[in-house]
């Protein structure tokens, strides 16, 4: 699996030892051209369906923020990982608030990009129906909704040289790949990905057209605390 122009495999995106030794703001776009399901630091392997995974062709990797399981497909989502070290007048001790630059950040990115009703939420996680299961089915603080349905969704990472926030829109929301590699009853499934398709919202909807990744990119980076920043490759 691609990661970016640097090649490499895209569980490496999860190697987050990388961050560790930087000590200047630095930005990772992530880029995959094929298809994997990211588990969050606590979920159990277990509820995959192995057979459906390999069916599919869906590598299983693991991140270590937590929260709920995400696809990743060719391109999509648009998935950028932000670090500040510990000192950075971004870092907050406080976990419910760190994360609000980056959302208030693609708020005003998506806005420039002609998106409209956008909040920022803030304060402690709100679970979902299905959030311990599948990540945009709750809300999380930093992330970004348009009438209540979640556009960017953020994880975090922490150690003691700083914070890791992976944070990510899809430009297609479509619940039912996702749903179809869990090992739920095929009885639930229906009702499941029925649900699931009203908590969030793709790119496509929201703008009335599906951006080009790159434009999302840059119009993000545009919208970022002043710097400086570093752009690092995908891989190493």
């Amino acid at each position: 699996m691609s990661t970016g122009p640097g090649g490499g495999r895209t569980a490496s995106w999860f190697d987050v030892e990388r961050f560790r030794s930087l000590t200047t703001r630095s930005i990772v776009v992530r880029r995959a051209s094929d298809r994997a399901l990211v588990l969050g630091s606590t979920q159990d392997d277990l509820l995959v369906s192995r057979p459906a995974a390999e069916a599919a062709g869906v590598e299983l990797l693991r991140r270590r923020s937590g929260g709920g399981a995400v696809l990743v497909l060719p391109s999509d989502p648009i998935w950028v990982d932000l670090w500040v070290p510990r000192g950075d007048a971004l870092f907050d001790e406080d976990v419910s608030r760190a994360p609000g630059w980056v959302g208030e950040s693609w708020a005003a990115a998506l806005a420039d990009l002609g998106a409209a009703l956008l909040r920022v939420h803030s304060g402690a996680l709100v679970p979902g129906a299905w959030s311990d299961l599948v990540c945009f089915a709750g809300v999380g603080p930093g992330e970004v909704l348009a009438e209540g349905r979640k556009v960017v969704g953020v994880a975090q990472w922490r150690s003691r040289q700083g914070s890791l926030f992976h944070s990510a829109a899809y430009r297609r929301w479509d619940p039912v790949p996702l749903v179809g590699l869990l090992d739920v009853p095929p009885a639930r499934r229906e009702a499941m990905a029925s649900a699931l398709r009203r908590v969030a919202i793709g790119l496509d909807e929201l703008l009335g057209r599906e951006p080009d990744p790159s434009e999302v990119e840059k119009a993000l980076f545009r919208r970022l605390p002043p710097g400086p920043w570093s752009v690092l490759p995908a891989d190493r």
